[in-house]
This record gives C-alpha cells, structure tokens and sequence, in this order.
C-alpha cells in the first residue's frame, strides 16, 4: 500500500479522482492508525506519521469511493485526567461523509468492563461498531438553485423522513421510509397542494440507536442521537450505505427544489451519541474526550446541560471548526436552505451561563455561507437559565415557546389569557422587537414532534406514554391540553364534533398570526399517537403518519388546513414584514389604525376589557390598507382589512360588526362548520349588524381593499 504524506486540510477521508486524502485531528493521541476495512472482516492498518497542529494526515492512492475505513487511537487512559484513548476501539472519523452499519451493542463498544467500570477493556470492538466510508463528491446538480423563500412568505412543515413516507399508500414499499420517498410525487404533490415551502426535517445526520432501548426492544426514532454530523443517517437510504445515502438525499433535495420547497435540517451540535462516562466509546471520546466534551471538575464525568449525558464544549476551537465546516458542508455540497438547532441555548454555553455573545455566535454572523440560510433556535436547554426565549441574536429566528402556550391556552378556557394572547397573534413584539428584529423572528406552532399531536391535544388530558416503558414518567406533564369532555377516542358526537372545531380553530389561528407557521407532520389528517406525548422510541405505526384513504373528517380537516394556509399565502395582511404600530399609517390616506381591538359588543377594548378575568372573546381588525413595509421595488402594499372575530368562551355568543371600520363584510371562515367555510358560501353582513358565533369558535370577515 502506497503511503504519501498528504495535507492537513481538510479534515476527513477526501477523494480526488485518483486517490483519497485522510486527516484527523487528535491531541491527546501518541500515534494514530487509519484502518482500511475489508469485506471479509480484516483491516489493513497504516500508521499516519505526518502531523500539523495536531492533525494527522496521509495520502492513499487507490483508495477510491465505498471504501470503509476507521482510526485506531494509542494514547493515554486516564478517565480521571479526562483522557480515554485506547487501541482496542475502532473510531469513526468525526468528519466521515458517511457511515456504513449499526452496532452490534455488547461489552467491546465500551471502554471499561460491565462489572467493573474502572477497569479498563481492551475488547476489540471492530466487529461490533459503525465504519466511516469514503465518499464520491461529484453529483449532477442540473440546474438545481435554492428557492430562498423569503421568512414572510415562509410555511415551515416540520417531519420526519420515515414517519412521514412509511405508510403513504401510493409509494412503493421499498421506497417507504426513505430520502427517495421524499422526492416521490405523491409526497411532493401533498405538500405544494398545502402550500408548504419549506421542509424541516427531523434529524438526519448519522445517529444512534441506543443500547438501553435496544435492549427493551425500542429504537431511538427521532435521531436525537448524533455520531457522525457530515453523514446522512444510513437506514433513510434504499440505495445502500457505502455512500449511496448522500446521492440519495441529493437526489430528493434536487427534487425538493424543484417544486419551490426548501429543505431545512434539524441538527444537534449540543451533544453526541457517546453518553456519560459510562457510554460507547464510538468517536470523539477516544480520540481526545478532553477537546470535544465538557468535563466537571472531577474530569472524569461530564458537564450535561442537553439531559442526554454529555455536552460538546464550546469554547474549544477544533469543536468550534467541526460544527461550522459541518454547516458549510450541508449548505454548499448537500444544499440545504436552512438549519434549526435542537437545545440551541446550549450552543451558547461557553462556561456555565448562557451568553448570547458566545463564540459560536460571532462565528455564525461573520461566515458568509451559513449566516445567508435560514437560522432557526429552539431557544432551551435543560441546564439553569436555559429558557432562552426571545434572547437570541438579530439574525436568528426561534420556535416561540410562549406562542404554543398562549394558543393553547386561550383555546382550553385559561382564565385571563386573551392579553398575552393579542401579543402573541401580532408577532411577541416583547420578546423580538427591543433588539431589531421583526415579527418574521418568531416561529409560530401549537404542535411539534415533542408532546400532543394535534388530535391528542384536543383528545386528552394526560399522557399516555406506557408504551414508552419508563411507567408514563416520560415525557411532559403539564401540556396545556384539554380533551373536551372524555379521556382518548369517543363515540360521543358532541365530543367527536367540539374536538374537530378546536383542531379547526389551533390551525385557523396559526395561519392568522404574525411571524412564521409552522405545522407538524400529520396534523392536517389529524394524527393520533394515542395519548403518547414523547414518541421518541417509537419506530412504529403509533408513530408514522396514517394518510386517509377515501372520504371522511380527516380529508375535511386536510382541505380547511389547505385553505387556511392559501388564505395566509394570498394576504399580505397576515404576513407583515413589521410589527403594527396601532395608528394610522403615514402616507396612505386612510385614517382608520393599522390594528383595532374590538369587544363583542363592537366597542374598542379598554384595559378593563383586556385584564377581565373572564375575558375570552374579542374582535381585530386588521387594516389591509395600512401595511407600513414596501414592496420589493418599493411600491405600496395595499390588501383587503379583515375582522378576526375569536369565541373561546364555552357560550354561543353575539358579535357587533365595529362601525366606523368597514360597510360591508362577507364571512370567509368560520371554524364551528364542518367545512370551515368553503369559498364563495359565507354571507355578507354590514356595519353594526349582529352575528352569532358558535362557543369555542372563530370567525373571519373580508372586507375588500
């Protein structure tokens, strides 16, 4: 086997045509072997003599694409100095473009004995573990160009690549489950029908089943589990895994983007698959554990600010350079369009705090490939002070916690929540506005994969997680749900009938509300996972998307989501660039406020009105002729006004159409009819005219420009 010294850069297994460039990056390590794996179980072991800066290299002529490979690490094993080299352990290269396998889970995987986790085990783990793979760069992207959609214009769907292909009747079976089923026309077609421009798909970088659930017979479903952040996960692919999965996820991006949609990952940078001290030894622990994690001050442990065991650490410059190449290399090789960061407050822990001016922060901004995509925080962590909401920087956009209770709230019958409410609806200018940023900034949802789909928001009161087999201690407990009057299914029409109308009228305010919509997989069917509100070990029809077949309540509601979401898409009104002054708008000759707050009665809310106890109905105007934002060539936004008319309240009650804001009006939606309303039915009312709305309902009123 030739040997050539090779280059430093980049990192990982790099192939140029004629040969593949290795380099890896360790420390801690004395010396460090690339192992070359064979099909029949050998390896071919060459030492990589050549170092810069700590990053050692080597060039392989011959070595060509589906060659699986692996670094073995001499070094010290010292848990209590924080170091935990060892030889016996076959790594993955951190920056591996993909990996081929899954583990075998047993004692060699780890890097002390079961019974004796002080000593150290000298078990080969070759037979048991994942192997990097060699990859071919070069792909036909066509014409391919991102959609860059912009955020007002944006309707975010979040899924997850098996749990939205696995059980749609009109793919083939082998493409079920898969980055191929993706760029199918049965599931594009669903998804531009609904009007959905952006995909936001739940993690697919290359993760890890866990042994625990492994053995209780679960699989770590949503991929929360991260070992390889380069390397699309190998079971999405029905192609193969010695490299095939990365054409195939191009392949369904292209295909994606072809139909105007953009492609959004979920990733986790906060932490990797290698647990606590008493996790696999599978990566970066045996390479230099002291560089990639956080450890305690008894180095022996971890610093866990994720809940998962481990936290990378931030503050060291080869983690740093890991996560940004990795974002890079997602946008400029795999273009995708965006990312969303699971348990991002994480990200900006640099020693204990949360410090929105940490490092990974300033090196976001300032790169000019990953600060021009879609930036989007779930602004938590489960460490002190992790509730980050509304603290992140300009460019960022962020999943509005409090926008998913408040709604949910107002929609259950909490008392005293139709303040928050309003604040919520018009885009949380509290939590966005005193930095720069815009209504755009917040990521509007009631429902994600984490907790109650939204049939089971409106199903149960209680989670239901035994399945889970951790005795329903899982999972949230306090999930702002309200069953309408029996615990799981029913038969009751009544129940049967208020439980469609809430679903109608979560989705209706969704789309009636500043900021970005966001919709989980499913919902638009009304999907059931049966009370279960932490479906993470469920790799199974509990958890996949059931598509209808035929007429019936879940093709109803499909057709009222589709209608709500082109509602929004055709009103510039619902998607303003800026948040509402509540004042006339300079330079539009009208003389009526950008935004009015009405009660039922028809008059305008005083703050009596807003801190009522029992204050759960009101109306809103919104004034199509008042838009302060320009157009792209700077021409003046005009629109039809609408009246939202809300009725939380458990009453059928009388709304007074406002006078002074409008003659005539026609209703064109109204969440207490099956339908919703379809075009062209709603009846027309006048100024001062009385309107009846159903309890727990919502009404909206057109008025044209």
């Amino acid at each position: 086997m030739q040997l050539w010294p090779g280059e430093a850069y980049p990192l990982g297994a790099t192939y140029d045509g004629a040969g593949t460039n290795f380099a890896v990056f360790s420390e801690a390590a004395d010396r460090i072997e690339l192992c070359l794996l064979h099909d029949d179980g050998s390896e071919s072991a060459v030492e990589l003599r050549e170092s810069d800066a700590f990053v050692r290299h080597a060039y392989l002529p011959g070595v060509m694409p589906g060659q699986r490979y692996g670094f073995r690490v001499h070094g010290p094993y010292e848990p209590a100095r924080g170091q935990r080299c060892n030889a016996a352990k076959l790594l993955l290269d951190p920056y591996a473009k993909a990996i081929s396998g899954a583990i075998d889970w047993g004692e060699a995987v780890y890097g002390y004995h079961f019974g004796a986790p002080d000593k150290r085990n000298d078990l080969d783990s070759a037979p048991y573990t994942m192997a990097s793979v060699v990859v071919n760069p070069y792909f036909d992207w066509g014409d391919d160009r991102p959609p860059r959609t912009d955020y007002h214009r944006t309707v975010l769907y979040e899924a997850h690549v098996k749990g939205l292909t696995m059980r749609h009747p009109d793919l083939p079976d082998e493409l079920r489950g898969t980055y191929a089923a993706l760029a199918h026309p049965a599931i594009i077609g669903h998804l531009t029908e609904l009007g959905v421009t952006a995909l936001e798909l739940m993690p697919v970088h290359q993760f890890v089943n866990d042994h625990r659930l492994a053995d209780a017979g679960l699989a770590n479903y949503w991929g929360y589990n991260t070992i390889g952040f380069f390397a699309p996960h190998n079971t999405y692919a029905s192609w193969g895994d010695r490299g095939q999965q990365v054409l195939e996820f191009k392949s369904a991006v292209r295909a994606l983007h072809e139909a105007g949609i953009e492609v959004i990952l979920d990733v986790v940078y906060n932490h990797t698959a290698e647990g606590n001290h008493l996790g696999p030894t599978l990566s970066f622990r045996g390479l230099d554990n002291a560089s990639y994690y956080r450890l305690t001050e008894d180095p022996t442990y971890y610093m866990d600010t994720t809940g998962t065991g481990n936290s990378l650490l931030m503050r060291s410059p080869h983690v740093l350079q890991m996560i940004m190449d990795s974002l890079r290399y997602w946008v400029t090789d795999m273009h995708v369009d965006g990312f969303r960061f699971d348990l991002a407050a994480t990200l900006a822990r640099q020693f204990h705090e949360v410090d929105r001016l940490s490092s990974f922060f300033d090196l976001v901004q300032q790169d000019p490939v990953v600060s021009q995509v879609k930036l989007i925080a779930e602004p938590w962590d489960v460490g002190e002070g992790g509730y980050q909401v509304g603290n992140f920087p300009p460019m960022w956009t962020e999943w509005n916690g409090k926008y998913r209770d408040t709604v949910r709230d107002l929609w259950r019958g909490e008392q005293g929540s139709l303040a928050e409410f309003a604040g919520r609806l018009t885009g949380s200018s509290d939590l966005y506005q005193d930095d720069g940023r815009r209504p755009l900034a917040s990521i509007n949802f009631v429902t994600c994969h984490d907790g109650f789909t939204l049939r089971d928001l409106v199903s149960y009161n209680e989670k239901h997680n035994a399945a889970n087999g951790e005795d329903n201690r899982d999972g949230e407990s306090h999930n702002r749900s309200w069953n309408c009057g029996a615990e799981g299914e029913s038969d009751d029409p009544e129940v049967t009938e208020l439980r469609a109308r809430q679903m109608r009228n979560f989705l209706a305010t969704l789309m009636l509300s500043q900021g970005v919509p966001m919709l989980s997989h499913g919902d638009e069917f009304g999907r059931t996972q049966g009370g279960n509100n932490n479906a993470y070990c469920q790799d199974n029809e509990l958890a996949w998307v059931k598509w209808p077949e035929g007429e019936g309540e879940e093709t109803a509601l499909a057709a009222f989501t589709r209608a709500m979401v082109w509602l929004r898409r055709d009103h510039p009104v619902f998607r303003r660039r800026r948040f509402f002054h509540g004042r006339p708008v300079e330079g539009t000759h009208d003389e009526l406020s950008d935004i009015a707050w009405f009660t039922p009665e028809g008059a305008e809310m005083t703050r009596g009105d807003w801190d009522g106890a029992t204050a759960s109905a009101m109306t809103v105007f919104l004034n199509g002729n008042a838009i302060s934002e320009p157009g792209p060539r700077g021409e003046r936004i005009q629109d039809d006004s609408f009246l939202l008319m809300f009725n939380a309240s458990p009453q059928d009650l009388e709304f007074v159409i406002p006078v002074n804001h409008g003659k005539e009006w026609q209703v064109v939606v109204d969440t207490s009819r099956a339908d919703g309303l379809p075009p062209g039915t709603g009846v027309k009312a006048g100024a001062g005219q009385r309107l009846e709305l159903r309890d727990r309902s919502l009404v909206v009123l057109q008025r044209p420009a």
